[in-house]
């Protein structure tokens, strides 16, 4: 298998989906709009991206399984797995603000080994697989060197359905709008996370995510030379909806920020 190749693939599909993507985003009207849940969004472009994006993964390795945003239905695979978010800020695109993206990466077994992440807006691919570095539109990019939370810009995100840690939240992103550059919240969190790959976000932090949501940025992230754990500082980041996300000079002070509000 040659990982190289299978991440170039990906991210020739997600750019043919970011076009139909971009192609739709004129068009959204509330009668297309459907709700998940309490704030929750999802519109036929998600859905038909989503379609495109697995009839093409299908071609690509025909053995793996699907983890994917708009299809539960499907089943993970028993070694290989695509982990995919067709839309991720549907709520942005919805109201035409323009930080969304699409988000695939590839499980074998526990392990991601290939990411891809494309914002359409301004035609930006972030991808990177196992061993391979982190890149963005061909060039190989590394986290930022900032090494004190003092000197850094953090992302993060605001949770929409799941209140039972607003509280605690409130008083960190208080604690972080004194003691940073500032915080960022784009709404897209695979957006956050590659822009943290790249340096221009420093750490990021965030509760209520999905696997879709964070699966392909853990490796350009990783990749890129940063670090990844959930707020108790262990590997449950995928799966356990807690994400701390650094370019690993600020992660032990990152981490021991959140655990003093979360843990």
């Amino acid at each position: 298998m040659n990982l190289n190749i299978i991440t170039h693939q990906v991210c020739n599909l997600s750019k043919a989906v970011g076009m139909f993507i971009q192609s739709e985003a004129k068009k959204i009207i509330s009668g297309q709009i459907e709700v998940k849940g309490s704030h929750n969004f999802v519109t036929y472009v998600d859905k038909e991206a989503e379609q495109r994006i697995i009839s093409e993964l299908e071609k690509i390795l025909p053995e793996a399984g699907f983890i994917a945003e708009e299809s539960p239905e499907l089943n993970a695979g028993k070694d290989f797995t695509w982990i995919i978010d067709p839309l991720d800020g549907t709520t942005n695109f919805i109201h035409s603000i323009p930080v969304y993206s699409i988000s695939i990466a590839l499980k074998y077994k526990e392990e991601i080994i290939s990411g891809v992440i494309y914002e359409p807006n301004r035609d930006e691919c972030f991808y990177a697989w196992k061993g391979g570095g982190s890149f963005l539109n061909g060039k190989k990019v590394t986290v930022s060197n900032t090494r004190k939370i003092d000197d850094s810009l953090l992302g993060t995100g605001f949770p929409y359905y799941d209140y039972k840690y607003l509280d605690q939240y409130l008083q960190l992103f208080k604690y972080f709008m004194k003691n940073t550059r500032g915080v960022r919240r784009m709404g897209s969190a695979a957006v956050d996370l590659a822009y943290l790959a790249c340096g221009r976000f420093d750490g990021f932090y965030e509760y209520g995510l999905n696997p879709w949501d964070v699966a392909a940025g853990l490796i350009i992230i990783s990749e890129a030379g940063g670090m990844c754990c959930d707020f108790e500082g262990g590997d449950n980041h995928l799966f356990g909806k807690q994400l701390i996300a650094s370019n690993s000079h600020i992660h032990e002070e990152l981490l021991n920020c959140v655990k003093k509000y979360f843990v």
